[in-house]
């Protein structure tokens, strides 16, 4: 999950001065910066939890390509349907109707909350192993001490954000370098410590021996992680209304995402050289420093800690502001009650901001009760955001397929068809590779949240549902009623 958006990063650039003069490497890193955040230090367990080698580059071939295309479509729909610019809750307004629009803005909202709550687990879980005197206190993240002191800080964070505190342009700097440094050290050193003989050993994750999960099942399992890794690359859509030369835009998307998806696939690869996988899957979080400790010693994982805590805090700033400017944009367009629009003093949209604290303490609650808290928070982040990737995407095949926007670029039609249709398959894949699990969870969110939808409506003295949508309403509210019987009657367990 990334320190900020591309969006939130264009704006710094605005404050300073340089916008509508960005040229390639600015553009590039820009897109670099959107997407490298705290998910990159879960990998090396994550992975080796569900495959090898093997599994881990099939993996991350299947994400790079649908990443890729996913990007493409933000930019499509950035030139091609200008207008639509209050966030990628709008494509599946703009394209399927207000219900389902607001749909993917409470989706999107939901996630960003979910990650943010993340942040604050990994965090705590972070502070234990620094502190070792603490872990009987904190944990895992999942202690009611880490509970009321992860509280507390949403609660800081609040009061400093309705004040008017933005993200700045040193905080971004300080975030980058808290992030970049570590990583390239731990590629560095861990390179220099490689066992090829270690390597050899996790090549099959399993899949060759009786018992053990197919390649399938191993490349399923790892596809969540790259969700959230790549959770920012939906920035890249705000880049063409920056750049110096439009065609630098696609140029700078690909060698960014390019230069992330090296950074990543190797992070999760060449640990397979330090450590058995079953150690490696054994490793807390964040695993990066348990390998680069593994390598070099008890330094190397401390480092890599102090450097994801600066970078998280960070993060966790503008991600809260990020997930408040969903709901106010929402509200803005009518989607959701007037209530969320409204501005203080300071022009900071408290109500938004506020629901947000809110969301993301009812969720650091709830944790409370799950088996991994971190990982369930990590997957419940990618999961939500998924509903929104696929109408974005969706989207993007209609328009193109129609040939809206494409008057004067009848030439990019075909192509820009091709690109959305697969990222269109990629995401209902991702839906897929989720589990019904997630799926329920979301409806169970999704069905009560429609009560502001129901207000909005009233607001604005229009009908509630058209057909479609009181269909679409009444499928969610099934899929809840199931997920909540599978949980009261234990069969699924979260």
């Amino acid at each position: 999950m990334s320190v900020g958006t591309a969006g939130q990063a264009v704006d710094v650039a605005t404050d300073q001065g340089t916008a509508d003069k960005l040229g390639l490497p600015a553009l590039t890193a820009m897109v670099v910066g959107s997407m490298v955040g705290a998910g990159v230090f879960q990998l090396p367990a994550r992975f080796a939890t569900q495959t090898g080698v093997y599994g881990a580059l099939i993996a991350w071939a299947i994400a790079g390509t649908g990443m890729l295309c996913l990007a493409f479509v933000f930019q499509a729909l950035a030139v091609r349907k200008p207008n639509l610019d209050n966030g990628v809750y709008v494509y599946a307004r703009a394209g399927f109707g207000l219900y389902p629009g607001f749909l993917s803005a409470v989706g999107f909202w939901a996630s960003a909350c979910a990650g943010n709550a993340f942040y604050w687990v990994l965090i705590m879980t972070t502070i234990s192993q620094l502190f070792p005197e603490l872990g009987g206190v904190f944990g895992t993240g999942d202690t009611w001490p880490a509970f009321i002191v992860s509280v507390a800080a949403v609660w800081s964070f609040f009061l400093l954000i309705r004040r008017g505190v933005k993200e700045a342009a040193w905080i971004n700097f300080i975030v980058t370098i808290a992030k970049l440094v570590p990583l390239g050290l731990f590629l560095v050193l861990v390179i220099f410590f490689f066992d090829s003989s270690v390597f050899m050993g996790n090549l099959t994750g399993g899949y060759d021996l009786p018992g053990g999960d197919s390649l399938l099942q191993q490349v399923r399992g790892t596809m969540l992680i790259t969700v959230f890794v790549f959770l920012g690359i939906e920035g890249a859509s705000v880049y063409s209304r920056y750049a110096k030369r439009r065609e630098d835009v696609g140029i700078a998307t690909v060698l960014g995402f390019l230069s992330v998806l090296a950074l990543f696939a190797s992070i999760s690869i060449v640990s397979y050289g330090i450590l058995p996988k079953e150690e490696i899957a054994g490793l807390l979080q964040p695993s990066v420093g348990g390998v680069l400790e593994a390598a070099v010693g008890t330094w190397g994982g401390t480092f890599i800690r102090l450097g994801l805590i600066v970078s998280v805090l960070g993060a966790y700033l503008a991600w809260q502001l990020l997930a408040a400017d969903v709901v106010y944009a929402a509200a803005k367009d009518n989607d959701m009650p007037r209530y969320f629009a409204k501005l203080n003093n300071q022009q900071v949209p408290e109500h938004a901001v506020l629901w947000t604290s809110i969301f993301v303490s009812t969720i650091l609650f709830l944790v409370q009760f799950v088996q991994n808290a971190l990982d369930f928070t990590l997957d419940l982040t990618a999961a939500l955001s998924l509903a929104p990737f696929a109408l974005a995407s969706a989207y993007a095949v209609k328009i193109a397929w129609r040939g809206e926007g494409y008057e004067r670029a009848a030439n990019m039609r075909n192509r820009e068809l091709v690109i959305a249709a697969a990222s269109t398959a990629y995401t209902l894949f991702l839906i897929w590779a989720a589990g019904y699990v997630f799926i329920f969870l979301a409806c169970i969110l999704l069905a009560p949240a429609t009560i502001l939808y129901f207000m909005a409506r009233r607001q604005q003295k229009e009908q509630v549902f058209t057909p479609a949508g009181l269909i679409i309403f009444l499928v969610v509210l099934a899929f809840a009623a199931v997920g909540i019987a599978l949980l009261a009657t234990g069969v699924v367990q979260v």
